[in-house]
């Protein structure tokens, strides 16, 4: 089995400030991580990995510096991982996002088929929650989004079956292979790095590749060329007040209640 997880570094958004002339991110002496949701993603692949057997490929598309996301995800026993990056991707929405991913996918497939792709929900810069679902539908891969359990791969009948978060309830999901999922954070918890594989991530050399590993890209939907979407401001909300509290609370719930019922009534909510 060959399962393929997307990663993306992220800026730590704990940690973000917002420029408050230009309305854009601070982001020099800003940590980056690994979005938390590809982190869950991750895990979920060397689960799938465990039980059955086979690789797992890491990918992300982004600067050099995510290199050390990349290695990161090697501690946690990736067999292999491609960086692409180059200046003709800089600027990319979801749209171009996605259609690079699915085209590094459909080349890693070329030289090792793919079972399974793995994506976090969203990630916490952007929370569009749409390049899973954008890669999926390029590939023509089955599109299995909020997982919450893997249940079964069974690779004889080239299925896998799955639950699936929805509101108010849970779905039991059989689709066909190849398939895309999008993991929820409820779907496991990450596992520590052993001892080997931290060594391992430190001597294992990441692939990179640039447009010229690519032969099949339209440059017309790389980069801000095939971005319909721009970011023109972001702002941090307005620090909501503090409400009014009601003088009695636990310690003397009839007097809380009565007046609450008498803020109600002076507004005329309450009869």
């Amino acid at each position: 089995m060959h399962v393929v997880v997307c990663l993306k570094q992220v800026p730590d958004t704990t940690q973000v400030r917002i420029d408050p002339n230009t309305g854009t991110l601070m982001r020099e002496g800003v940590p980056s991580i690994i979005n938390p949701f590809d982190v869950h993603a991750l895990e979920e692949a060397m689960s799938v990995k465990d039980r059955y057997g086979g690789k797992v490929t890491i990918v992300c598309m982004g600067p050099m510096q995510a290199e050390e996301s990349l290695k990161k995800g090697m501690s946690f026993g990736a067999d292999q991982a491609i960086l692409i990056s180059d200046r003709a991707f800089a600027g990319s929405d979801t749209l171009a996002t996605s259609y690079v991913l699915a085209e590094a996918i459909r080349q890693i497939a070329t030289e090792d088929p793919i079972d399974l792709v793995f994506c976090g929900k969203q990630t916490i810069d952007g929370d569009t929650a749409q390049v899973g679902s954008g890669i999926a539908t390029r590939l023509g891969y089955s599109q299995l989004t909020y997982v919450i359990a893997v249940r079964e791969v069974d690779l004889a009948a080239r299925t896998l079956t799955v639950e699936r978060k929805i509101e108010g309830a849970r779905e039991v999901l059989k689709a066909k292979l190849p398939a895309l999922l999008t993991i929820l954070k409820e779907t496991n918890k990450p596992r520590y790095a052993s001892l080997p594989n931290l060594i391992k991530a430190l001597r294992f050399p990441v692939v990179h590749w640039t447009r010229q590993t690519f032969t099949s890209l339209d440059d017309t939907m790389l980069g801000l060329k095939g971005s319909p979407t721009r970011v023109n401001k972001i702002f941090a909300p307005p620090q909501r007040e503090r409400g009014e509290t009601i003088p009695g609370g636990m310690e003397d719930p009839a007097a809380a209640v009565n007046a609450l019922v008498e803020k109600l009534s002076a507004q005329g909510l309450v009869g």
